[in-house]
């Protein structure tokens, strides 16, 4: 399956154009619209939703104490209902201290590091995605906004820049994929159009939780390219970029993809 997916991508990087037509705001479509039944209905109800543990696992974390100053986010955030909602929404956001975007899981570890004093949680770690997956939830039905500050533009630029930028081996653009051949399918799974109105996302194939980051570093390994390191400039650009093309989307985080 492997094999016969890399020799169709590579038939894609061979025949498509260097720059591929943008999809226009009305005809863009949450991955949700791609998933057969279901995945729909899995995803549709909490009590089935496998992101949902993820979701009670960082309610629990919200209210437990860490760090050296024995605080927890519900001392200074409170209802977590409340106080983040819609906050996911706005991520990469501006960060006024290093003048550069950060992501969620970023935002959630300098609350540790500077409030809790208490040590940076890691990409892809249990305790990180229950966290974000439990304040992505507070944005359900939102509409995206990411990338409505000016101070952005910087980097959004580079983010699109490296949406249409050919990588790797076979020498494939994230936007040959998710804007050329959208809605086709790869080795029988659909080619969404990228739109991350869910992360952090229950994925079938891992049998779990995963970020936006990791997606992406999947597809860049998929095409044979150096992945961006976690927490790269470039990884955040992409993601900025992404979450502004997703412009006025909805939320509906904790999403479940095959």
């Amino acid at each position: 399956m492997m094999r016969r997916a890399l020799f169709v991508l590579a038939l894609l990087g061979a025949a498509l154009p260097a720059a591929a037509g943008e999809i226009a705001p009305s005809e863009r479509r949450s991955g949700y619209d791609f998933m057969s039944s279901d995945t729909k209905a899995m995803q549709d109800d909490d009590t089935a939703n496998p992101g949902m543990l993820s979701v009670l696992d960082g309610d629990t974390l919200w209210n437990t104490k860490a760090g050296a100053a024995n605080k927890s986010c519900s001392d200074c955030h409170g209802d977590v209902s409340v106080s983040m909602k819609g906050a996911t929404a706005r991520y990469p956001a501006f960060n006024a201290t290093s003048a550069t975007p950060i992501d969620l899981g970023q935002r959630v570890n300098l609350c540790r590091t500077q409030h809790q004093e208490a040590a940076p949680l890691a990409p892809e770690s249990s305790e990180l995605l229950a966290l974000t997956a439990l304040i992505a939830k507070q944005s359900r039905g939102m509409p995206i906004i990411a990338g409505d500050d000016a101070r952005l533009a910087t980097s959004i630029a580079r983010g699109r820049e490296l949406f249409f930028q050919r990588e790797g081996q076979l020498n494939i653009a994230c936007s040959n994929c998710h804007d050329d051949n959208a809605d086709r399918h790869l080795a029988g799974s659909a080619i969404t159009q990228g739109q991350p109105t869910g992360y952090p996302i229950y994925r079938l194939e891992w049998q779990g939780m995963g970020s936006l980051q990791r997606r992406i570093r999947g597809c860049m390994t998929g095409v044979r390219a150096q992945a961006f390191d976690f927490d790269a400039a470039d990884m955040i650009a992409l993601e900025l970029y992404l979450m502004s093309r997703a412009h006025g989307m909805k939320m509906d985080a904790p999403a479940v993809r095959p």
